[in-house]
């Protein structure tokens, strides 16, 4: 089960071009991406309703898209406009349409109630097209569910373990205890790590000679939003006070979108402010980064294969201090599941179908 009313991510920009679909499972549902003649992204239950067959393999024509199985045509809004060789149009041949919002290299998308979809509610993911900061795009795919990538985020300690030698380094990140703050909309953490060694990723393109001051500064919001402002200044030169002398400044911008309930859509980026005239920097970032994530991508699959062993039926995910802001958000997606479900019980309660007595059984 799934949060419904929400912004997610469906795909970066670029996956969807000018003149082809573009394929997706978002939340369970097949999705076809598609942009009409004026570049606007459409999205569509990628399945024709005569027949079920994909509409992503079929044709754009202008500001339609035609199924190539039997050429039904559909416009933007997933409504049926052709039927070959028939002139009346069954109003239950349209096709269910989502809302969208293209904004700054994401497009994201509404996959439950339309007349929620709030677009004040988008996240601001400014940083990746903002001409002050440079980043390549990134993307993974998980079978696992998006929680336990979630888990990861959640808790940054594994910086000085999974990625001692890429994103980490120091075991001082560990020793941390950083402070959390929950809202309606996730969760928010600061972590502080004073006088240790710089990161190794920012050795390779900005190296620093002593020990520096670290800042992790995130959001994790609802579905599956990471915005953080990480970074490093030389020790003592007053980042906590708010002075970032000589700083490295990043803005690292990631997406969870569920693709299923044991899988997940993972789009990230690394945004930095510095040396941005020198595309051999982002580039080395962004292969660090990469480098990270696949060490995150190894463990958490290793993880996922553990829990779901027969063996381990009966085993429980003991807690620790450390769990606190991952404890903090899942409880605020149960939370947000039950007050959904509760929700869709009363309107099924309240429908005209579900107040008919139903007929004694012969």
């Amino acid at each position: 089960m799934f949060i419904k009313d929400l912004w997610y991510v469906a795909a970066w920009s670029s996956e969807v071009p000018a003149g082809k679909p573009f394929a997706r499972t978002l939340l369970d549902t097949p999705v076809v991406l598609w942009r009409d003649s004026r570049g606007q992204v459409i999205a569509m239950d990628d399945r024709c309703s005569h027949r079920g067959a994909p509409l992503s393999t079929g044709r754009l024509e202008g500001d339609s898209l035609r199924c190539v199985y039997h050429g039904i045509r559909f416009d933007t809004r997933g409504h049926c406009v052709e039927i070959p060789a028939q002139e009346r149009i069954p109003p239950n041949l349209d096709v269910r349409h989502y809302p969208v919002i293209e904004q700054h290299r994401w497009i994201w998308i509404w996959m439950g109630d339309p007349a929620k979809a709030d677009p004040a509610l988008v996240p601001d993911n400014h940083y990746l097209d903002d001409p002050a900061w440079r980043s390549l795009e990134g993307y993974t795919h998980y079978e696992t569910s998006y929680l336990l990538i979630a888990d990861n985020l959640l808790d940054l300690a594994h910086l000085s373990y999974v990625h001692a030698n890429t994103l980490g380094g120091s075991e001082d990140i560990a020793k941390v205890n950083p402070k959390i703050r929950l809202s309606d909309r996730g969760v928010h953490v600061e972590r502080w790590t004073l006088d240790t060694a710089p990161a190794p990723f920012v050795q390779l393109v900005r190296p620093y000679e002593g020990k520096v001051d670290r800042w992790n500064h995130y959001d994790f919001l609802l579905p599956g939003i990471f915005l953080m402002d990480s970074g490093m200044s030389p020790a003592g030169t007053g980042a906590p006070e708010g002075r970032r002398v000589d700083a490295a400044e990043f803005r690292s911008t990631q997406a969870l979108t569920p693709e299923s309930a044991e899988s997940t859509h993972y789009f990230f980026a690394q945004p930095h402010n510095f040396l941005i005239d020198r595309p051999e920097i982002t580039q080395s970032i962004h292969a660090s980064v990469v480098k990270a994530f696949q060490e995150d991508h190894d463990m958490i699959h290793s993880q996922a294969r553990n829990l779901r062993r027969a063996s381990n039926r009966d085993f429980k995910m003991g807690a620790i201090r450390a769990d606190e802001a991952l404890g903090k958000f899942r409880w605020l997606v149960q939370k947000r599941l039950d007050e959904q479900q509760q929700a869709e019980a009363a309107a099924a309660a309240a429908s005209p179908a579900a107040a008919r007595p139903e007929k004694a059984l012969a």
